[in-house]
């Protein structure tokens, strides 16, 4: 059996809780699609247990952000979270992300954080995910769990570790067993504990108030 998570953004006490409730099976593989960096302050600390539990990461938007020192066009209170985390980051840790793949591909999956044109920004089209050669294709980046089958293929979204946007707080993720059967799993975790690392931080209230209904930062979110 393998796991998948996704969009953790330095939310660390969800990604704990998220490795804590793997350890009731027998998980030979974790796979992260992306964006540990971005929203919350606990970037070095994330990626520190993602190594400690020798998940296999690929390269994110908010973690190109970071990585390459690029700007994101759309968001003010993206680019806010980057900025800070600039701030922080190890060189050990800036490296680990600069050295992160942008795909995954294994017989049974293909995996990338956006879509299947642009593999960073693009969200993905669910009548596209047919054409992928595998009998599953993986995404992240919408912050929303999904699983679909069609023809013979599926498409499967693990959700949002740190941010989840689909009206459920706890965190996300998912697991794959032999059989290729694709189970979603949430985990509640401590809420507070990253709202007030967010605010010791120095970020508003509306980067974290969010997490306590399953939500986006803002109405319409990014």
């Amino acid at each position: 059996m393998v796991a998948f998570i996704a969009d953790i953004h330095g939310n660390l006490p969800a990604l704990e809780a998220v490795f804590e409730d793997m350890r009731q099976f027998d998980i030979s593989r974790i796979y992260s699609l992306g964006d540990v960096a971005g929203y919350y302050p606990l970037v070095n600390e994330s990626i520190e247990l993602l190594k400690t539990h020798m998940v296999v990461h690929i390269l994110g938007n908010h973690d190109n952000y970071l990585a390459n020192d690029v700007d994101c066009s759309r968001s003010r209170k993206v680019n806010q979270a980057i900025n800070y985390q600039r701030t922080v980051i190890t060189k050990e840790n800036l490296l680990w992300l600069k050295d992160s793949p942008t795909y995954l591909e294994q017989p049974d999956f293909f995996a990338v954080h956006g879509g299947i044109h642009d593999y960073l920004e693009e969200y993905s089209d669910l009548n596209e995910f047919i054409n992928i050669g595998k009998p599953l294709f993986l995404c992240g980046h919408t912050h929303i769990q999904q699983y679909v089958k069609k023809d013979r293929k599926a498409f499967c979204n693990p959700g949002s570790v740190g941010q989840p946007r689909d009206g459920i707080a706890a965190a996300a993720y998912a697991l794959l067993d032999d059989n290729l059967v694709v189970t979603l799993r949430r985990v509640d975790y401590d809420i507070e504990y990253i709202a007030n690392a967010t605010k010791q931080a120095g970020f508003s209230s509306d980067f974290y108030e969010g997490l306590y209904i399953g939500k986006a930062i803002g109405r319409k979110g990014i």
